[in-house]
């Protein structure tokens, strides 16, 4: 006799096993059978990694847990790590100190505690925002800016259904037009502007739940009890769709400071 299905899972245990996981870090294998994201079809930290092997001095803004500079197959002689968020620090520290790279804990804001023409690379994976004017001044000339970019709108049929329409203004912030305009203002050559729109499904309500708690400037202030009736709303659609899919934007931008 072949074993009965299991159960399906309930609203409110989906919810507190959403609720109990640490969201420290960029590394999202919680998150695996439960939601997927297209990924960019540049690969970014390998062409991070190429950059990286002919560098001589490499800074990387906010590195979150340290994951994405970790995975390169090396690092330049002196490499550096600045990251905001105190759990993100321990963890970034942890699996990058091992490996010769130094992390700072530093505000996202202006000014970077490092001084003019030090790096000859900095990278960034989805910084909350790029400060174009220190990173030209902390670039040596002739130094590259490569990095990856949350885009427009970006998640935004998640972010519409808790928030309602987002104004014109907030849903085209982050356009690569408007961040090329600001490194060009900045003294840097744009080498390279790529960017796609790709496909975001969630499988299960807590994968939207751990989503929310951990990219949290998605929803600001997301709580589950703030948040109760229309999680278990979209539960409801989930269940009878099968899943709730959204859009990511990403671009990829490789900028030079001149010589």
């Amino acid at each position: 006799m072949s074993p009965a299905p299991p159960e399906p899972r309930t609203f409110e245990s989906l919810v507190a096993e959403a609720e109990a996981a640490p969201t420290e870090g960029w590394d999202f294998s919680w998150f695996e059978g439960r939601a997927t994201e297209q990924r960019p079809s540049w690969g970014y930290q390998r062409l991070m990694g190429e950059r990286m092997a002919g560098a001589r001095a490499a800074l990387d803004i906010q590195t979150g847990g340290g994951e994405v500079l970790a995975g390169v197959p090396g690092r330049p002689p002196l490499c550096v790590a600045t990251e905001a968020w105190p759990p993100n620090v321990a963890k970034a520290t942890a699996l990058l100190h091992p490996l010769g790279t130094v992390v700072v804990a530093d505000p996202e804001e202006p000014p970077l505690p490092f001084a003019d023409g030090a790096f000859d690379l900095v990278v960034s994976r989805h910084p909350v925002k790029a400060y174009f004017t220190e990173i030209a001044r902390v670039l040596a000339p002739g130094g590259t800016y490569f990095a990856q970019h949350v885009g427009p709108a970006s998640c935004f049929e998640l972010v519409e259904y808790f928030l309602g329409r987002q104004p014109d203004d907030v849903r085209g912030a982050r356009h690569p037009d408007l961040e090329r305009a600001e490194a060009e203002a900045a003294g840097l050559e744009i080498v390279d502007l790529r960017l796609e729109r790709l496909r975001m499904d969630f499988y299960d309500i807590g994968a939207v739940v751990h989503f929310l708690r951990k990219v949290i400037w998605m929803v600001p202030g997301f709580t589950v009890d703030a948040y109760r009736p229309q999680l278990r709303a979209l539960h409801d659609r989930i269940e009878h769709d099968g899943h709730f899919r959204a859009h990511s934007t990403r671009f990829l931008i490789e900028a030079r400071k001149r010589k």
